[in-house]
């Protein structure tokens, strides 16, 4: 059985993008929902598969970056403020990918708003309830989540929103931070000193895979293009903003109330599923 481990300051420093807000009860994160159970019956085992799968090297493939492929399918996020163009990653997160171009193809996402932006952070949306707690997957039930080593929360980065491990559904996010938290490596490093790095790191409040692998080669891309690495092996990430960067740029400075949710409503009028063509 894995053992878990609490990690020094992740609670106030580091998990899930840190403490910025003045409130002590609010939490930047990527969750769904606080109140929805975690759907894994032996988390115990699932992270002991996991760690053959996630410790086995430091992954600097970096797939998402690459540019489509003449004919792949792209997906084209057309919001009030602007399009954004996703590279679609299916070999890395299979699931994930079916899941948001099947419910892109069936009009799901038509009309439901960006609710929740949070500066320097992310941008989120895909709930018909507005709010963050609602949604479902193509198939009725929450899917798994799909981590893989060469998949980063680098800036643009698009992934699953959830409340827990293995609990996805319609919502997603696109990460908005052009910049790195200052000392984020160097934190890792000496997590990974005081607990060793043969075991998956995990936070049992929240249940979440604390990543501390990280290649140089990742290392320098993060410091190049900003990210959120903390949530790496957090959420699932299945794709990457390649053009409309700067449409995100301007989804994530618009005015919020005190739930982060949009004063004036950012409305995702469709997403579009096309074959990319330069």
């Amino acid at each position: 059985m894995i053992k878990k481990l609490l990690l020094a300051g992740i609670m106030t420093a580091m998990v899930l993008s840190g403490c910025s807000s003045s409130d002590d009860k609010k939490e930047e994160n990527t969750n769904t929902t606080q109140n929805e159970e975690n759907t894994s019956s032996d988390p115990d085992a699932e992270y002991e598969a996991l760690k053959e799968k996630l410790l086995g090297g430091a992954g600097d493939k970096f797939p998402q970056l690459e540019e489509p492929k003449e004919g792949e399918e792209i997906a084209i996020v057309k919001t009030n403020m602007g399009d954004i163009k996703i590279k679609l990653c299916p070999e890395e997160a299979p699931k994930a990918v079916e899941n948001f171009v099947t419910h892109a193809k069936e009009g799901y996402y038509d009309g439901l708003t960006i609710h929740r932006v949070v500066k320097d952070f992310v941008i989120q949306g895909g709930d018909p309830a507005g709010n963050g707690t609602g949604g479902e997957s193509i198939w009725g039930e929450p899917f798994e989540d799909e981590f893989s080593q060469d998949m980063y929360h680098f800036n643009g980065a698009v992934a699953m929103a959830n409340s827990g491990a293995n609990t996805n559904g319609s919502q997603f996010y696109i990460v908005a931070r052009p910049t790195m938290l200052d000392g984020y490596f160097e934190y890792v490093d000496s997590v990974t000193e005081e607990n060793g790095d043969s075991e998956l790191l995990v936070n049992p409040s929240t249940n979440k895979i604390f990543r501390f692998n990280y290649s140089e080669e990742a290392r320098n891309k993060y410091n190049e293009l900003g990210g959120t690495p903390e949530l790496d092996y957090g959420y699932s990430v299945f794709g990457q903003v390649f053009e409309g960067l700067d449409i995100v740029n301007v989804i994530n400075s618009v005015e919020v109330d005190e739930n982060d949710k949009p004063v004036t409503d950012v409305v995702i009028e469709t997403i579009e599923i096309v074959k990319y063509s330069k």
